[in-house]
């Protein structure tokens, strides 16, 4: 019998398996395809502290095998959340991460602030938004930025998970910022920055411009941000994200260095992934003779 439990930092979870943010909604909507509680947590989409529509239709589109997304973090605001949709995952008896987000620093602020109390055992700090202060550049691509939204997140007075992006060369040093500015936790990565052109209507895919690329593909880059990670910061709590469709490629996110793995954009296509992927890891780990999670933790850095 394989033994799922992980720790990220000082998270305990029951499995490794994560929804991730922007995925499973607000709530429980995933409820019906598999019991939410036997995941190790589910992660639910971004939230500010204010009621925000997101960006212009259409807002999704298919590239392949891929996706390509420019939602805009539309989300009914912390304290909505914590009013109608935290009740029905906690009647469900799953670990809940709430995921924030802002435009500003002191909004990054002002959600956590929001988020303190309640019944989650993490927050995953969304750099990866435009920084209005900054002229829209990404506070995920700032050392500095990513820093200020740390510890600007701290008021939310629960474990800290920062999440960065892969569309930067300095990676490393921002990863070393959040964690000497308080982050508990390194979440790794986000999107791909990408495009889509509608060659029939002659227009761009997205309703804003360009999105967010995610799915199979982006596997190899998430990989090559946590590995990176893992051997740069040897005993910090990382969580693999981006590109992860099955039990292999959990295992190599957990070879890597990851803790734990969220799985995404898998969901749309199919509701049932984060168990299928949780499944999968195990039948792995039985045929290898892999008791604990733990025995192939970082494998491949020696």
């Amino acid at each position: 019998m394989s033994d799922l439990d992980t720790h990220v930092g000082a998270v305990a979870l029951r499995s490794p398996i994560l929804t991730a943010a922007g995925t499973s909604g607000y709530g429980d909507e995933l409820a019906a395809y598999g019991e939410l509680r036997s995941l190790g947590a589910v992660v639910v989409k971004s939230l500010a502290n204010f009621a925000w529509e997101g960006n212009a239709a259409p807002r999704v589109a298919a590239s392949g095998a891929h996706m390509l997304n420019s939602v805009g973090l539309a989300g009914p605001g912390v304290s909505a959340w914590r009013e109608h949709f935290l009740p029905d995952l906690e009647l469900r008896g799953c670990a809940v991460v709430a995921s924030i987000w802002g435009r500003t620093v002191n909004e990054f602020g002002e959600a956590a602030e929001a988020m303190r109390g309640a019944n989650v055992v993490a927050v995953e700090v969304n750099a990866s938004c435009p920084n209005l202060e900054s002229r829209s550049s990404i506070f995920a691509h700032s050392a500095l930025a990513t820093a200020e939204v740390v510890r600007a997140s701290k008021a939310a007075d629960l474990p800290l998970w920062i999440k960065l992006s892969p569309n930067t060369p300095d990676l490393i040093a921002i990863a070393g910022a959040a964690l000497d500015a308080g982050a508990d936790a390194l979440v790794l990565v986000n999107t791909v920055l990408g495009l889509g052109i509608d060659i029939e209507r002659r227009q761009l895919s997205l309703g804003n411009g360009g999105g967010g690329v995610s799915g199979p593909g982006i596997l190899p880059v998430a990989l090559r941000c946590v590995y990176e990670c893992r051997a740069a910061f040897p005993t910090t709590p990382i969580v693999g994200v981006g590109g992860v469709s099955s039990g292999e490629d959990a295992v190599a996110m957990i070879m890597a260095g990851a803790n734990a793995v969220e799985v995404g954009t898998a969901t749309f296509a199919n509701p049932r992934a984060p168990w299928l992927v949780q499944q999968g890891l195990e039948r792995w780990m039985q045929r290898h003779d892999v008791t604990r999670v733990s025995e192939i933790m970082g494998a491949v850095h020696g």
